[in-house]
C-alpha cells in the first residue's frame, strides 16, 4: 500500500485538510464530557443557577454545530483525495496493462485484469477514504480519554491505560490474521469473473451443446468457494465487535467500581465520575469505527498487494534495445526460435525466410502448427527466443514500437470492431483518412456492400463488439480498417476464413492491384487463398517443412500436397 501513496500527491492539501478537520471535531467532542461535568458540579450540585446551565448547555449545543460543520468539511475534503486517488490509480493500472506484452497479458488473464482495475481499486478507494476519516481521529480520541481520565484522577487512568493495551492487541491481532484470508477471497473472486466472462463471451455454444445446467453447477461451485472464503474471513473479522464490546463493558464495571470507591472517599465528585463514563463510552463507539476501518483497510491492503504487482510487472518485450543488424532483404526470419512463457516445446525452430517489397507470401499448416506465432514476431508483440527477425535490415528489437507497428496492417484471426461508428472504426487506421480514402479501402476489402446497405453509411451504428454485423461482414470491415493506413506490411491472420471463395478470391486480386504495394502475410487454411503468393510456408510442429510456390510445393512437400488434394476432393474439383 505505501508504494501507491504516491497517488494522492495531487491531492496533498486535501490529504491534510480532511483529518485536520476531523481532529478538530473529535478535539470539541473531547470538551463536551468536560463541560457536562461543570454543569453537574456547578450548575447543579454547586447551584450556580439556572442562568449557569442555559449558558453551559449554549455552549454544548455550539460544540456540536461547530463539529457538525468539522465533519461535513473533513467528509468533502477526504472523498475527494479518495476519488482522485483512485482515478490517478487506474489511469496508470490501465497504461500499465497497455503497455505489457502478449506474454504478459496472456499470463494474467483477461478476468483477473478486469478484477484488478473495478474491485480491487473501488476496495482501495472506500480504505484511503477512511483512512483519512478516521485514522488519526479515531486513535485521538481514544488517547485523548486516556489523557482527560489521567488528568482527573490517576488511578481510574490506569483502568483506561490497560483496557487500551488490551484493545490493541485485539485490533492487531485481528488484523493480522485477515490480511492473508482477504488475499485468498479477491483470488477466489477472479475465479467467478472468469467463470462469468467465459459464460457470457460462450452463451450460444452452451446453449448448442445444451450445457447450462453444467455451468450453473460450475458457476455454483466457485461462487460457494467464494462464500466460504468471505464467510471465514468476516467471521475472523467479526470478533473485533464483540470482543471490543466486552472489553470495554468489563472497563466501565471497574470504573464505576473505582468512581463509587473514590466518590465515597470525597476524592472525585459526582461530575468527575459522569466525565469518566463519557471519555470510556466514547472509547468504545469509537473503537467500533476503528473496527470497520480496520477491516476495510485490511481488504485494502490486500487489494494494493495485487495491483501492485500488476504495476510492478516489467514487459519482456526488449524494445528499443540494440540488435544485430543484417542487410539485404525487406523481411528477414534468420534461424528464428519462439516459445510462450516456460513451455517444454518450442512454438517455433530454426525458422528461416525472407521477403520484398510487394511480395505476397502465405502461410499454411495444421492447427498449432506456428502459423499465428510466425507472424506475431513481425510488429513485435512476442520475443524470439532466438534468431532475429529484421525489417529493412534492422532488428525490430531496435525499433521502436509505435514506429514499428505503424508500417504494419493486422488484421488478427478474431475480427472486432469496436462501439461507434463505421467511420470512426475505420479511422483507426488513419484519423485523418477522408471519406474518399476510407471508401477507397472498403471497396478492396470487397465491404462495400456492407455500407452501402445501411441506412446511415459510414455513419451507421457499430454495436460493441460489432454484434450487429454478421462474421463476414466484421471481417472485411476490419481489412477495410487496416487497409486505410496504407501499410508497407499487411498481415492477415487467417482473416477471410468467413469469406465465400469468390469474395476471397476478389479480395486477393484487389490486394494485387494497391498502388503502394504493401508486403502482404497470409494465413489460410485454405490452399486456394494462398496458391497465387509469391512463397508459401509450410508449418508442422513448428518447424518450416516446406517453402515454395503453389507448384513446387505440389511436388516437394508432402505435408501441402495433403492440405491441397484433401481440400480440393471435398470441394469436388
Amino acid at each position: 500500500m505505501r508504494k501507491l501513496l504516491k497517488y494522492l500527491k495531487h491531492y496533498k492539501l486535501q490529504s491534510i485538510l480532511g483529518p485536520l478537520f476531523k481532529l478538530l471535531e473529535a478535539a470539541f467532542e473531547l470538551i463536551v464530557p468536560l463541560v457536562v461535568a461543570a454543569i453537574i458540579n456547578n450548575g447543579i450540585d454547586g447551584g450556580a443557577g439556572t442562568a449557569y446551565i442555559i449558558k453551559m448547555c449554549a455552549i454544548l449545543v455550539l460544540l456540536g454545530v461547530v463539529g457538525l460543520i468539522c465533519s461535513v468539511a473533513a467528509q468533502y475534503f477526504a472523498a475527494k483525495a479518495a476519488v482522485g486517488f483512485s482515478k490517478e490509480l487506474r489511469h496508470d493500472l490501465f497504461s500499465k496493462m497497455q503497455s505489457l506484452s502478449y506474454r504478459e497479458i496472456d499470463g494474467l488473464g483477461t478476468s483477473k485484469m478486469i478484477t484488478r482495475m473495478t474491485s480491487d481499486v473501488n476496495q482501495i478507494q472506500s480504505g484511503v477514504n477512511l483512512v483519512l476519516r478516521l485514522f488519526l481521529r479515531s486513535p485521538f480520541i481514544v488517547f485523548g480519554a486516556m489523557i482527560m481520565a489521567f488528568v482527573i484522577d490517576l488511578t481510574v487512568g490506569g483502568v483506561f491505560a490497560i483496557t487500551i493495551a488490551v484493545l490493541s492487541v485485539i485490533v492487531f491481532g485481528i488484523m493480522l490474521a485477515s490480511i492473508p484470508l482477504y488475499k485468498k477471497v479477491q483470488g477466489k473472486l477472479d475465479g467467478v469473473t472468469t467463470a462469468t466472462r467465459e459464460t457470457l463471451t460462450g452463451a450460444r455454444v452452451l446453449r448448442a451443446y445444451c450445457k447450462e445446467d453444467d455451468e450453473i453447477k460450475e458457476y455454483n461451485k466457485r461462487n460457494s468457494e467464494l462464500t466460504k472464503s468471505q464467510l471465514f474471513a468476516g467471521r475472523i473479522s467479526a470478533l473485533m465487535n464483540p470482543l471490543t464490546y466486552a472489553v470495554i463493558n468489563v472497563a466501565i464495571i471497574v470504573l464505576l467500581y473505582v468512581g463509587a470507591v473514590k466518590f465515597d472517599g470525597g476524592t472525585l465528585d459526582r461530575g468527575q465520575v459522569v466525565a469518566l463514563y463519557n471519555y470510556m463510552t466514547q472509547i468504545l463507539v469509537e473503537l467500533v469505527k476503528l473496527a470497520n476501518l480496520i477491516i476495510t483497510v485490511t481488504k485494502s491492503f490486500a487489494c494494493a498487494g495485487r495491483i501492485t504487482e500488476v504495476l510492478e510487472m516489467k514487459p519482456s518485450l526488449k524494445s528499443g534495445a540494440d540488435g544485430e543488424e543484417n542487410g539485404g532483404h525487406f523481411i528477414e526470419f534468420k534461424n528464428v526460435c519462439a516459445n510462450y512463457g516456460n513451455a517444454a516445446v518450442d512454438a517455433l525452430e530454426d525458422v528461416s525466410f525472407f521477403a520484398e517489397h510487394g511480395q505476397t507470401v502465405g502461410i499454411i499448416g495444421g492447427t498449432g502448427a506456428g502459423k499465428t506465432t510466425l507472424v506475431n514476431l513481425l510488429p513485435h508483440f512476442y520475443d524470439v527466443k532466438s534468431g532475429g527477425v529484421y525489417i529493412n535490415g534492422k532488428n525490430v528489437n531496435a525499433i521502436g514500437d509505435s514506429v514499428l507497428r505503424d508500417k504494419c496492417g493486422i488484421v488478427p484471426q478474431r475480427a472486432v470492431l469496436f462501439e461507434g461508428t463505421i467511420r470512426s472504426n475505420m479511422k483507426w487506421g488513419d484519423e485523418n483518412a477522408t471519406d474518399e480514402q476510407i471508401f477507397s479501402a472498403i471497396e478492396t476489402a470487397q465491404a462495400s456492400d456492407v455500407v452501402n446497405s445501411k441506412k446511415d453509411g459510414l455513419d451507421e451504428v457499430v454495436e460493441q463488439g460489432g454484434k450487429n454485423f454478421s462474421g463476414g461482414q466484421r471481417q472485411r470491415l476490419t481489412i477495410a480498417r487496416a487497409l486505410v493506413k496504407k501499410p508497407e506490411i499487411l498481415i492477415l491472420d487467417d482473416s477471410a476464413s468467413a469469406l465465400d471463395y469468390a469474395t476471397d478470391a476478389n479480395l486477393r486480386k484487389s490486394l494485387q492491384t494497391l498502388d503502394y504495394s504493401p508486403t502482404v502475410f497470409i494465413v489460410s487454411q485454405r490452399t486456394s487463398s494462398i496458391r497465387h503468393a509469391d512463397k508459401i510456408i509450410v508449418l508442422d510442429g513448428g518447424k518450416m517443412v516446406g517453402l515454395g510456390t503453389h507448384e513446387e510445393l505440389l511436388k516437394t512437400c508432402q505435408i501441402y500436397r495433403e492440405i491441397h488434394y484433401s481440400q480440393f476432393e471435398k470441394e469436388g474439383a
